[in-house]
């Protein structure tokens, strides 16, 4: 039996799949969840302090800590980034 993806690599495996992007997007929301509870743990800040940093309501805030959730605007990404420094 051949097997077809000896010696190629994962990304190559995804893409093969169709869902390299999909991954990828993934992998980024979780860094951004990450960074983002690792920073209120540091500062000692509420999910509530989060929310009105962003502009945004404390379920916006659980949707930007859910790993799982991927739906993030560009513009919450930036606002993300600009809270995070």
């Amino acid at each position: 039996m051949k097997r077809k993806h000896i010696g190629s690599n994962f990304e190559d495996f995804l893409a093969e799949d169709g869902i390299l992007e999909e991954c990828r997007a993934a992998a980024i929301k979780f860094k951004i969840a990450h960074e983002l509870e690792k920073a209120m743990l540091e500062q000692n800040i509420t999910k509530a302090e989060i929310a009105k940093r962003l502009n945004t309501s404390r379920t916006g805030v659980d949707r930007l800590l859910d790993p799982q959730n991927t739906s993030i605007t560009l513009n919450t990404i930036a606002k993300v980034a600009h809270l995070l420094g």
